[in-house]
């Protein structure tokens, strides 16, 4: 218990309380009847995460992060929990190695970033794993290949050929999935707003066209 309550090792310690409270409160609210992840889940976008990590072309800076770490796929309180004690342990262990080795600790926030770095990697493998039975048979009905034909909105930046943007749509179970998207034909733009749909798959992207409504009122 000493070693954990020195000077270096307080924040790696504080992460895994922080966990542990997370833990209980979520205990708690499941015998009231309220889940406190559901909560959490609720304060983030849902969205499509249905990408790997080679396909890191995928902008928009909080949709990329949230998808390198499997939001949506994985409840948020999991990865949260994965986190913290990953974050805690990685710490307490690294410094337990050092203190081993040279009868020393490091000052805690040196050591935050590379633990930081390792324990966002841990994370993302462990939301791979667990994205398999997180998921179930749903995933296959709201696979990327099934987003053909949607209507989405595009909902960040202006699409133009070569230079995506956002778009959003709600599929039949209700979740919301953001996509890139950019137009089918060259010289063709669309702005925030207007809707358009999914007709092709291009690598992490989509090709879109106009909806129906949109050429309507363009034509007039």
């Amino acid at each position: 218990m000493g070693f954990i309550l020195q000077e270096g090792n307080q924040l790696f310690a504080g992460a895994l309380v922080l966990m542990l409270l997370i833990a209980f409160v979520e205990s708690l609210m499941v015998v009231l009847g309220a889940g406190f992840s559901s909560f959490l889940d609720n304060l983030l976008p849902d969205i499509d995460v249905d990408l790997g990590l080679a396909d890191a072309e995928l902008s928009g800076g909080l949709t990329k992060i949230l998808a390198w770490f499997r939001f949506g796929e994985v409840p948020a309180i999991v990865i949260l929990v994965v986190f913290l004690t990953s974050f805690g342990i990685s710490g307490l262990l690294i410094q337990m190695f050092l203190g081993a080795l040279f009868g020393t600790l490091l000052p805690a926030w040196i050591l935050a970033i590379p633990v930081l770095l390792l324990a966002s990697l841990l994370v993302r493998y462990f939301g791979n794993f667990m994205r398999k039975f997180s998921v179930g048979d749903e995933t296959e009905s709201v696979s990327r290949s099934s987003f053909i034909g949607r209507l989405a909105v595009v909902t960040v930046g202006e699409a133009v050929v070569g230079s995506p943007a956002e778009a959003r749509f709600r599929d039949e179970f209700g979740t919301t999935h953001y996509v890139m998207v950019e137009p089918y034909d060259d010289g063709e733009a669309f702005s925030q707003g207007q809707t358009v749909v999914l007709v092709e798959e291009l690598g992490v992207n989509f090709k879109v066209i106009a909806a129906a409504t949109d050429r309507q009122m363009n034509n007039n």
